[in-house]
């Protein structure tokens, strides 16, 4: 059985509030890296929003090209509307994926897109933004998963510390 990994691909991120809560998704399912291209989020990175600091275990790496740091034995999964692709809904992720999501105000490159094992869009009316598309992405995979850890120690593991919340006893009546 392979071990599962994830690693994400940013190309020409334009908001640094939108790379802030990748990074937190990263974190949340368990990304190993997030490597982005492009110099609009290195200028406003000053306005960060990673709130939770996922960027201090997992590294987010400026690169000039996505395609030269897929990770040994990752699939290049490539999320963009384009005619062709494959509905979220149907495709089934790789054990090692990396996948690449382009910018909000515009497309993967060509060259990204025929590098790609596979293409996958999320069926919705309209475009989602950066932030939103990598959440639906990696939370599929975790649905699709054989070894989705759950119960009430995760709960506990992941929940705000001022959540205090219980369910109380049901009863009928």
């Amino acid at each position: 059985m392979s071990q599962e990994s994830v690693s994400i691909g940013l190309s020409n991120p334009k908001s640094p509030t939108n790379v802030g809560a990748v990074m937190r998704a990263a974190g949340c399912y368990r990304a190993s890296s997030v490597f982005y291209t492009g110099e609009r989020y290195s200028r406003a990175a000053k306005f960060n929003t990673d709130t939770k600091s996922v960027r201090n275990n997992i590294a987010l790496m400026g690169v000039d090209c996505l395609l030269e740091h897929v990770p040994a034995g990752s699939k290049i999964v490539c999320i963009e509307l384009v005619e062709g692709a494959t509905a979220l809904p149907e495709f089934q992720h790789p054990d090692k994926a990396y996948y690449i999501f382009g910018p909000e105000d515009g497309s993967l490159d060509q060259q990204v897109v025929d590098c790609a094992d596979a293409v996958v869009y999320i069926p919705t009316v309209g475009c989602m933004n950066l932030a939103a598309t990598v959440n639906v992405v990696l939370y599929d995979r975790l649905a699709k998963s054989s070894s989705v850890v759950a119960g009430d120690e995760l709960i506990r593991q992941s929940r705000d510390t001022n959540n205090k919340v219980k369910i109380s006893a049901l009863t009928t009546g």
